[in-house]
C-alpha cells in the first residue's frame, strides 16, 4: 500500500505487523510475512551442517585452507567461490557423519560413479533394492560414500522427473567394499508410496577428499 505520510518522510523496517520501505514509486507499508518453520528433521539436518560449516570456514580453517578452497573453485567453476565449494563438498560429509575436510582436493575432477540401478520399490516392506558397482572408486576407501534420495510417488504415467529429491539412505565406503544389491530400511523412506506409483531416485557419490559425481537418476513402478 502506497501513503503519504505528514509525519515520516521516509521509513525503513518493521514496527509490529508492518514493514516500512520504498521504491521508485514513493513509500509503501506492507503486511509484515512472519517466516515458517518447516521442522522436518531432514530440513534441520541441512540447517546445521551449514552452520556448522560457515562457522568452520570462518573460525577453524586457516588462510592456506581457504586459498585452497578458492583455487579449487576457480579450476572448477568460474561462478563457485571458495566457500560455496567448502558448503557443497562438505555438507554430505557432515550429514552422513563423517566430518569435514578442512582442505580442498588436489585434483579438479569429479568423483566417479558406474550408475546404480535400481530393481525394487517394495510396497509391502516400504524399501528400495538397487544394485552398484562395488569396485567403484568410493565404495573401497573410508569415506567414501554413495547417497541415494528418491522422489515423492508418482503416477504410472510419468516419464521424466526434474525434483526434488529427499535424502533416504547413505552407504559408507571401506577398504572392504559393502556389497551389492542393497535395501533400504524403511524408517529411512522419505515419502510413503503404493502398488503402480513411479519412483525416481537420485545417486551421487563422494570420495574421501570430498570431491562429489555427478549425479545418477533410475525410476520404477511400485510393486507388492
Amino acid at each position: 500500500m502506497k501513503y503519504q505520510s505528514q509525519i515520516i518522510a521516509s521509513g525503513s523496517g518493521s514496527i509490529g505487523g508492518c514493514v516500512y520501505s520504498h521504491n521508485r514509486g514513493g513509500n509503501y507499508i506492507r503486511r509484515r510475512a512472519m517466516p515458517t518453520n518447516p521442522g522436518s528433521l531432514f530440513a534441520q539436518e541441512m540447517t546445521s551442517a551449514l552452520a556448522t560449516l560457515v562457522a568452520a570456514w570462518n573460525s577453524s580453517l586457516t588462510q592456506p585452507d581457504r586459498d585452497g578452497w578458492d583455487t579449487w573453485a576457480t579450476n572448477t567453476s568460474p561462478s563457485m567461490t571458495g566457500l560455496n565449494a567448502f558448503i557443497k563438498m562438505n555438507s554430505p560429509k557432515i550429514q552422513n557423519g563423517i566430518g569435514y575436510n578442512a582442505g580442498a582436493p588436489a585434483l579438479f575432477t569429479s568423483a566417479p560413479l558406474t550408475t546404480p540401478v535400481l530393481t525394487i520399490a517394495d510396497v509391502s516392506a516400504q524399501t528400495f533394492t538397487f544394485t552398484f558397482t562395488n569396485t567403484d572408486e568410493w565404495a573401497n576407501e573410508a569415506g567414501g560414500y554413495l547417497n541415494f534420495y528418491a522422489s515423492r510417488p508418482q503416477n504410472p504415467g510419468i516419464k521424466f522427473f526434474k525434483g526434488p529429491y529427499r535424502f533416504c539412505q547413505v552407504i559408507l565406503g571401506d577398504p572392504a567394499p559393502p556389497t551389492s544389491p542393497q535395501v533400504t530400511t524403511a524408517v529411512n523412506t522419505p515419502f510413503p508410496f503404493s502398488l503402480g506409483q513411479r519412483l525416481f531416485v537420485r545417486w551421487r557419490a563422494g570420495l574421501d577428499d570430498g570431491r562429489q559425481s555427478a549425479s545418477a537418476f533410475g525410476s520404477v513402478l511400485a510393486t507388492a
